[in-house]
C-alpha cells in the first residue's frame, strides 16, 4: 500500500498534493527548483500525528501549467484553494527556500488561516537587492537556459552549490533529480516572478508561532540570515541543522524531523 495519496486540486491549474494522516493539516512547500517528493522523509513521520501533505506549486512536478507571467502571490492563492480542498481552516505551513517566501506570503495575505510557520533555509524577499542587482540575479539564473542549455546539464552545478559538504551521493542524485524534473517554461516564469524587489515580507508582523531552521552549511541563505530572521520575529525558536547545507529536510531528514516535529506538537491545536 503506497504510504500517502497523490490528488489534483481543481480547478485549473489543478495542483498535485501528496498527503496522508489525519488530523490538522500540516503542508510542506517546496523550493524553486524542487517539488512535492522533496518531502517524502517527512510525510510518514509527520502523518503519525497530523494530517501530512506536500505539494507541486503550479508549474511543477504533477501540478499543470498556467498561462501568462507569473503573480508571485498566485502561489497563496493556490495555497488557499489547497486548504478550501481538505476542509482546513487553518494550517501548519512548512516552507524551504521559495516555500518559505510563499508560507510567508499567504500568512500577509491570509492570516486567519495560519496556525503555525516553519521557515526553513528561506528569505524575506529580495528588497535588499537594487533593480539592476535583481535583473542581474535573474540573468545569471536564466542566461543557460534561454541559450539553449537543458535542465540536466545546468542541474549538476546548482546540486553542489545547495548541499552540504559531506552530503552522501544520494542526496546530491536526488536534488539533480529533482532539478531535472522541471517544467522549464514555469521555471523560467518562477524566477521572473519571484525575484522581484518588491516581494517583501514585514517579519514584525508576523503573530503566529514560527520557527526558523537553516542548515549550518548553507551558503545560499545562511545562519546569519537565519539568526536576523528569528529575531525579527516575536517569540520565534531558531534551529540549526548541522552538517547540512540549503535543503536539511533531504540531507539530514532524521534531525530535521526530530527538530521540526516537536514543534508543531507543541503547537497542533492551534490549527482547530
Amino acid at each position: 500500500m503506497a504510504q500517502w495519496k497523490t490528488e489534483l486540486v481543481p480547478p485549473a491549474p489543478r495542483i498535485a498534493v501528496d498527503h496522508t494522516g489525519e488530523g490538522a493539516l500540516v503542508i510542506c512547500l517546496h523550493g524553486i527548483g524542487g517539488n512535492r517528493t522533496n518531502w517524502h522523509d517527512q510525510l510518514p513521520e509527520f502523518a503519525r500525528h497530523f494530517h501530512a501533505a506536500s505539494w507541486d506549486a503550479r508549474g511543477y512536478g504533477l501540478s499543470d501549467d498556467y498561462e501568462g507571467p507569473l503573480d508571485f502571490h498566485d502561489f497563496a492563492r493556490d495555497l488557499a484553494r489547497v486548504l478550501d480542498h481538505f476542509g482546513a481552516r487553518r494550517a501548519h505551513l512548512v516552507g524551504l527556500s521559495m516555500g518559505g517566501l510563499i508560507a510567508m506570503d499567504f500568512s500577509a495575505l491570509f492570516p486567519e488561516r495560519v496556525a503555525t510557520l516553519t521557515l526553513c533555509d528561506t528569505l524575506p524577499g529580495f528588497s535588499h537587492l537594487s533593480p539592476e542587482q535583481s535583473r542581474e540575479f535573474i540573468r545569471l539564473r536564466l542566461e543557460p537556459l534561454l541559450a539553449g542549455k537543458a535542465l540536466s546539464e545546468i542541474a549538476p552545478g546548482v546540486a553542489r552549490s545547495l548541499i552540504g559538504k559531506a552530503a552522501p551521493p544520494a542526496v546530491y542524485q536526488r536534488v539533480v533529480d529533482s532539478m531535472c524534473a522541471l517544467h522549464r517554461e514555469s521555471y523560467i516564469k518562477t524566477i521572473r516572478g519571484s525575484a522581484r524587489p518588491d516581494i517583501q515580507i514585514e517579519l514584525e508582523k508576523i503573530r503566529v508561532p514560527a520557527h526558523v531552521v537553516v542548515g549550518d552549511e548553507d551558503l545560499l541563505t545562511p545562519p546569519a540570515l537565519a539568526r536576523s530572521m528569528s529575531e525579527r520575529i516575536a517569540g520565534a525558536r531558531l534551529t540549526i541543522i548541522p552538517g547540512a547545507g540549503h535543503l536539511p529536510n533531504i540531507e539530514r531528514p532524521r534531525e530535521f524531523n526530530a527538530a521540526v516535529l516537536p514543534f508543531l506538537l507543541g503547537h497542533r491545536e492551534a490549527a482547530a
